[in-house]
């Protein structure tokens, strides 16, 4: 297993470490919400009073956070299976009698046995981003990791990796056509449904995250200052860093299905 193969599974780790801490905390808040309601249930016939609404957005934040785990750990199932033998470790190979045929067919049969139900779940969602817009880590140098929005063309199955467009590469890339790359599932975030934000989990004020910069195809890190709930609109206001204006850092609106979590250990 080589280095890198290491840092990409650390990296999942770490972020599998993550989503559970803040289901924690969105499981605190559920709870929280449940006993005032069961004290004051009158309250929710207040004009203006926002519980259940605050109930829904918490519930749907909470099973995001649960799907967003399910991705992450097929993802390291996948990892992990690939560097792991099928074997056990000094198992006795015994001479098989029969047929080539016969062998090669048991093989595959167990071949196919070996793809869990949770494997079978990870390799649909991966398949089904296909036309798809996403987040991309295209180049990862020595300093910094540099994110585009790229559109997939088709996701390999065997390799488990994904082949991407990049439809609009910038001014200093070689050529003026447009550039294909196939990335490991590490290298990808996909983008919230454009269509569904009440299914989207809504990132607070103050958290960093990843999102593409205003007029452009890239993404940087930027800091929440407002939610679209709180904005009654569509759209995150943010602060990008290395963004400075005149001293001080100005503050962009962003659609929220062109904001994503920050990756763990992103550099910049």
């Amino acid at each position: 297993m080589s280095s890198p193969d290491i840092a990409s599974i650390l990296e999942n780790s770490r972020e599998l470490d993550r989503l559970r801490k803040e289901q924690e905390e969105v499981l605190v808040e559920i709870n929280k919400l449940h006993k005032k309601l069961q004290a004051t249930p009158e309250v929710v016939e207040k004009p203006g009073d926002s519980s259940l609404a605050r109930l829904k957005a918490t519930y749907i934040q909470a099973k995001d956070l649960s799907e967003r785990e399910v991705t992450i750990s097929n993802l390291l199932l996948s990892q992990l299976d690939t560097f792991l033998p099928s074997g056990l470790p000094g198992q006795q190979r015994i001479k098989m009698d029969g047929n080539d045929s016969k062998r090669k067919r048991m093989k595959c049969d167990s071949d196919i046995s070996r793809l869990s139900p949770s494997m079978w779940r990870y390799i649909e969602a991966c398949v089904s981003l296909k036309d798809e817009q996403v987040a991309a880590r295209v180049t990862s140098a020595a300093e910094k990791d540099e994110w585009f929005v790229v559109k997939v063309i088709n996701f390999d199955e065997k390799t488990k990796e994904f082949e991407v467009l990049d439809e609009e590469p910038g001014d200093d890339e070689e050529g003026s056509g447009q550039k294909k790359y196939k990335l490991p599932a590490s290298c990808i975030i996909p983008f919230p449904k454009r269509n569904d934000p009440l299914s989207t989990q809504e990132f607070p004020a103050g958290r960093n995250v990843l999102a593409v910069y205003p007029g452009t195809t890239a993404l940087y890190k930027a800091t929440v200052i407002s939610t679209p709930r709180k904005r009654k609109s569509d759209e995150y206001l943010l602060e990008f860093d290395d963004d400075e204006e005149d001293g001080a850092l100005p503050q962009r609106t962003v659609p929220f299905h062109k904001v994503v979590p920050l990756p763990e250990g992103h550099r910049q």
